[in-house]
């Protein structure tokens, strides 16, 4: 079923009314054993009058997916796999499921950063056979762990690509990151069949992009929609003034109804507090109400997603404090305050909200 809606109030109506509930409630807090490391403590009355883990935090409160983000370093203070891993054993302890997020990449990638590891080969032959081999021995290492990846997600935001400058589109060109994609996706089946493999771009409400990607990254001998389970975008209020709901809903529910695979919101978040910057839903209040109806609105998104294929929403980093920001123009888009105290919005992730 298609919906449209005229205003946030729509939304938020419906979302008071919701039945059905999404299957992943997830949140990227990969940055957490960083946080604890420092001494970094969280609190929530709801649970005890005492510090409690953030992990068991969010799934009291409905939180079933863990992100956890890895670099191609071995570095363990900077998201190794080591680092992951142990994050894997907590979030899994507190009852998450684990979804693999890998940047390929020594740092951040996103879609203005998509470089090649350090130490990686820079010809397309090469890199195909390091993305599988690198690709199969993370997955692998999870599985060993016993804290198996129920998704993998192959690059992060990567709309124009990525191993760059090898795997970089330009204009109609997606050979190369066609190609690596499919080493990719090949190589976690190779290790697990049943594991889901999520792609991820940026700006999900900008359909016509999101289309001419889809249609240029399959080429023949290279990625096809077999190497995709899940559809994952980011969607974030205050990079432009029309990634709005409305426009949101429609983007989804063509590529639904284009492609029929599932489609979460692999990266969202709303400030609590924020001047000076325009954002995309201005009736939606920058406060932890206004997380939460965010949040919630977006959930009925995904749940009027025609065919069922709405399946989730994940949070981007609710409890790094000391970057409360986010990497937006927002001062804080947290779901705890500056000392580790829960804000109201922390209920966001339950689905009966």
């Amino acid at each position: 079923m298609r919906v449209s809606f005229t205003s946030v109030a729509a939304f938020s109506t419906v979302v008071s009314q919701l039945v059905a509930g999404l299957q992943y409630h997830g949140a990227d807090f990969s940055s957490l054993t960083l946080l604890t490391n420092s001494g970094q403590k969280y609190y929530d009355s709801s649970i005890s009058s005492s510090a409690v883990p953030f992990e068991t935090i969010l799934s009291r409160h409905g939180v079933n997916l863990a992100r956890i983000r890895i670099w191609v370093n071995t570095n363990d203070n900077s998201y190794s796999l080591n680092y992951g891993l142990a994050l894997a054993k907590k979030a899994q302890a507190a009852g998450m499921q684990i979804l693999v997020d890998l940047h390929y990449s020594s740092t951040w990638a996103d879609p203005g950063h998509q470089s090649i590891p350090s130490g990686w080969p820079t010809t397309l032959s090469a890199l195909n056979t390091q993305i599988y081999t690198y690709t199969q021995s993370v997955v692998q290492a999870f599985q060993n762990q016993g804290t198996p990846a129920a998704m993998v997600q192959i690059g992060n935001e990567i709309n124009g690509g990525f191993l760059w400058p090898v795997g970089q589109i330009s204009g109609s060109n997606y050979n190369s990151a066609s190609q690596l994609l499919h080493s990719a996706a090949t190589a976690v089946h190779s290790v697990s069949s049943s594991t889901k493999i999520m792609i991820h771009l940026a700006d999900g409400w900008k359909l016509s992009s999101l289309q001419s990607w889809y249609k240029g990254i399959q080429i023949q001998g290279g990625f096809s929609m077999s190497d995709v389970d899940i559809m994952g975008f980011s969607m974030y209020p205050f990079y432009g003034t029309s990634a709005t709901l409305s426009n949101l809903q429609n983007s989804l529910n063509t590529l639904a109804n284009t492609y029929g695979k599932d489609i979460i919101i692999a990266e969202t978040d709303w400030p609590a507090v924020c001047s000076g910057t325009s954002m995309s839903e201005p009736s939606v209040p920058i406060s932890a109400a206004g997380q939460s109806t965010w949040v919630g609105s977006i959930r009925n998104v995904l749940n009027n997603v025609p065919n069922g294929h709405g399946k989730g929403i994940i949070y981007w980093e609710p409890g790094w404090i000391g970057n409360a920001g986010l990497g937006s123009s927002c001062s804080d888009a947290l779901l705890v305050d500056s000392k580790g105290n829960v804000r109201t919005s922390i209920a966001m992730f339950n689905s009966n909200m």
